[in-house]
């Protein structure tokens, strides 16, 4: 048993009774959308994000039909982001399968994803969780934002260390804070209980995306994603932009320049991957993890479920000690 089955042991009847409730909530009378959404279903993942969702719940009360809802909301919209993903990436694989693109083309996709989006607001809406609605929206807003933040920054490739966390703090980390924000709402948390959700769940989704970037730093990494590829799309991360910082101004702009109009040639790509690694960015990128990762746990101090609280913990090292 690896450490996300014993972590999903700690709440299997719950989390059963979600996938349940999931599958319910994907149901159509239509064969076509149907049979699109069962083998969407088959591509389950992890679920680490509704797995940080239910453990909010635990930790503040009884895990209820409200946080099988907002659970249900936030993996609809999680999903629907990696449908829309595949599409502009023209991506042929997601998580082992054929992806919805190489197998219903583009149009399907895309209507897919803005359907699972509609699911979990009706979800919301039907049920008047007015409060779980706000929240996920100012997300899916975040999340909007940050990406064609990361776009114009890729162009002009003037990224500092502040903006990456702020691109990330909107791209990645707004939807774990938002797993957890629902997931204490669904229990009826104090103001002062959610609120410290909101920031645990920010640091812990920082975290989480640094981990990914240094992914792309590592050659045999097991991802599934060519190492370089990053570089490739012109994406600033932490390790590439601890190299920026701490390298010579004509250093700076060599490396800037092969980027920008050689990032095609994988020897190139190779060669910035060696000077990360060299000049020991990676490991300045893992510290600046851990201490994202302390100071998310110092928000957990108050919770009284120790079996709850140990498997909250034990999620955030599951993703940072991950390897793929």
């Amino acid at each position: 048993m690896n450490n996300l089955d014993a972590i999903k042991k700690t709440i299997e009847a719950e989390l059963k009774q979600f996938n349940v409730f999931l599958e319910d909530s994907l149901k159509s009378s239509m064969p076509l959308l149907d049979k699109i959404l069962k083998y969407v279903l088959k591509q389950k993942g992890k679920q680490i994000r509704p797995l940080f969702v239910l453990l909010a719940a635990k930790c503040h009360g009884e895990i209820n039909e409200n946080t099988y809802r907002a659970a249900a909301f936030i993996e609809l919209l999680h999903t629907a982001t990696l449908i829309h993903d595949d599409v502009v990436d023209d991506s042929d694989k997601r998580r082992g399968f054929f992806s919805l693109n190489a197998l219903w083309k583009n149009k399907i996709s895309v209507l897919i994803g803005d359907y699972l989006l509609s699911k979990g607001m009706l979800l919301a809406l039907e049920n008047k969780d007015y409060q779980m609605l706000d929240t996920i929206s100012e997300t899916v807003k975040a999340m909007s934002e940050g990406e064609i933040y990361q776009m114009e920054k890729a162009r002009r490739m003037d990224i500092t260390e502040d903006d990456y966390y702020d691109i990330i703090r909107r791209k990645t980390a707004s939807l774990i804070s938002s797993c957890c924000v629902v997931g204490a709402l669904s229990v009826n948390a104090t103001e002062t209980q959610v609120k410290k959700m909101r920031t645990f769940g920010t640091l812990a989704g920082i975290a989480f995306q640094i981990k990914d970037d240094i992914f792309d730093y590592q050659i045999n990494n097991k991802t599934g994603k060519p190492a370089g590829n990053d570089i490739q799309e012109h994406k600033m991360t932490l390790p590439l932009i601890h190299l920026l910082k701490t390298s010579s101004a004509s250093e700076r702009r060599s490396i800037i320049r092969k980027i920008k109009y050689h990032s095609d040639d994988i020897e190139m790509r190779k060669e910035i991957i060696g000077k990360v690694q060299q000049n020991h960015c990676l490991d300045y990128a893992n510290e600046r993890m851990n201490a994202f990762v302390e100071d998310a746990m110092s928000q957990l101090d108050e919770i009284k479920n120790e079996e709850a609280l140990a498997s909250l913990k034990a999620l955030v090292n599951f993703c940072i000690e991950r390897d793929k």
